[in-house]
């Protein structure tokens, strides 16, 4: 009679065991699967991640100092994730319950605050996208909009600056390889150390490329049909090694060291 009770505390302390690793399994499941995360922006401060965000607006993307992603909080934020790359999908919902009370709008152009250490996806439209003192690998697109640099960038990891219909400047820029492109607008491109490779095109607008003092010499191609080329670096002829190739059908192109 005296063993029942020892095999309900048996039973008891299995239990209790094996309970905290069923919740273990249960949020490591959570954590990767797909689909909105409710919860909100997840910590992201992890090498190899990838952050994307889409938008119909433009962004102002800041670095921070923290471990998550901070949303402007007047804009609408819809998170989803798939390994390692989480995407933010940001829009402006009618807020005239907002403006009746007095509140804020929407912004034209809502911030985003990014910590170091992973690469960022931007693609914006029918505005611009400004980017400043991020140390990360860039890939930013929009339409009908400016993207505009800053301070921003890592040296040794890609960037890709585009736009169609606006135009493309960056100043003390850190890429390994960069490449810039837009139509009908400038493409100015200042950087702070000297990539690998660089490739600059427009279509009616001038291209302008600076680069450090103590830059290597490049290949370069430098071509335009109705405007002027001025080199104003050292010139390679070996094709393994770094090059430029600066495009532009109405407008001048300049290579120039600082």
């Amino acid at each position: 009679m005296k063993a029942k009770p020892a095999r309900r505390v048996l039973l008891a302390t299995v239990a209790l065991t094996v309970l905290p690793f069923a919740v273990s399994c249960g949020d490591q499941e959570h954590e990767g699967a797909g689909g909105s995360a409710a919860a909100g922006p997840p910590a992201l401060a992890r090498s190899g991640t990838h952050l994307v965000i889409t938008t119909d607006n433009g962004l102002l993307l800041r670095p921070t100092d923290g471990r998550r992603v901070t949303v402007d909080d007047r804009a609408d934020g819809d998170w989803s994730h798939d390994g390692d790359t989480w995407t933010l999908d940001l829009s402006c919902t009618d807020r005239e319950r907002e403006r009746e009370r007095g509140e804020q709008a929407c912004p034209r152009m809502p911030y985003v605050k990014v910590p170091g250490g992973m690469s960022v996806t931007v693609s914006a439209r029918n505005a611009g996208v400004d980017v400043a003192g991020l140390v990360a690998a860039l890939d930013v697109t929009t339409v009908n909009g400016d993207v505009t640099v800053t301070r921003s960038g890592k040296d040794d990891a890609p960037v890709r600056l585009a736009t169609r219909n606006g135009s493309v400047r960056a100043t003390a820029l850190l890429a390994g390889r960069l490449d810039a492109a837009t139509t009908n607008g400038d493409v100015i491109l200042a950087c702070a150390t000297a990539p690998s490779g660089v490739t600059a095109a427009t279509t009616n607008g001038s291209v302008g490329v600076t680069v450090p003092h103590d830059a290597p010499a490049y290949l370069i191609t430098a071509g335009t049909d109705n405007g002027r080329a001025t080199v104003g670096v050292p010139r390679s002829d070996d094709r393994q090694g770094p090059a430029m190739t600066l495009t532009t059908v109405n407008g001048d192109v300049d290579v120039l060291r600082d």
